[in-house]
């Protein structure tokens, strides 16, 4: 059994391994998140999206990613190496890349994966990244959330009972 480690990848080493993957004419399906705390909801919707394709690649937003987008300020709750740990001991995750920028844009732009995928609040024509995979012929499909599964309800919550205490 392989440690989940050698799935995190620098971008550079994960496009090299996808040019092999699309040589052999694998699809390739990409999505991104925080994954702050790998729960049910997290689970369900990146076993769907590998189901779309051959090869699943996750981008992971940074520490200093997570800072920036203004979440709770007590976020991340898991540094980026143990987030990229966690999803990438999934078996059905093929690929972990964390990034810096705001967005995963650069990422998208440089795999340009046949399929982009993220949850169904999303309009696909606003998913950055839109642009980029439809005009190389990819596709850009939404899964629905599961209810009551979030990071910030777990967070929540538990806040809640550390209060109640």
């Amino acid at each position: 059994m392989r440690n989940p480690n050698h799935k995190i990848v620098k971008l550079e080493d994960g496009l090299r391994i996808l040019e092999v993957q699309k040589k052999f004419g694998k699809k390739i399906i990409f999505t991104n998140g925080c994954f702050d705390i790998l729960h049910r909801g997290h689970i369900e919707y990146l076993f769907a999206a590998r189901q779309l394709g051959d090869f699943l690649v996750l981008g992971i937003n940074s520490d200093n990613s997570i800072r920036r987008l203004g979440k709770s300020p007590s976020r991340p709750l898991q540094d980026e190496q143990g987030r990229a740990l966690a999803i990438a001991s999934l078996y059905f995750v093929d690929m972990v890349i964390i990034f810096d920028e705001d967005t995963p844009l650069h990422l998208i732009s440089n795999i340009l994966p046949n399929i982009l995928v993220k949850g169904a609040d999303y309009k696909p024509e606003d998913i950055v990244g839109y642009k980029e995979v439809t005009e190389n012929g990819g596709s850009v499909i939404t899964i629905p959330f599961i209810e009551g599964y979030s990071t910030t309800a777990i967070e929540q919550k538990i806040l809640r009972e550390n209060i109640q205490r």
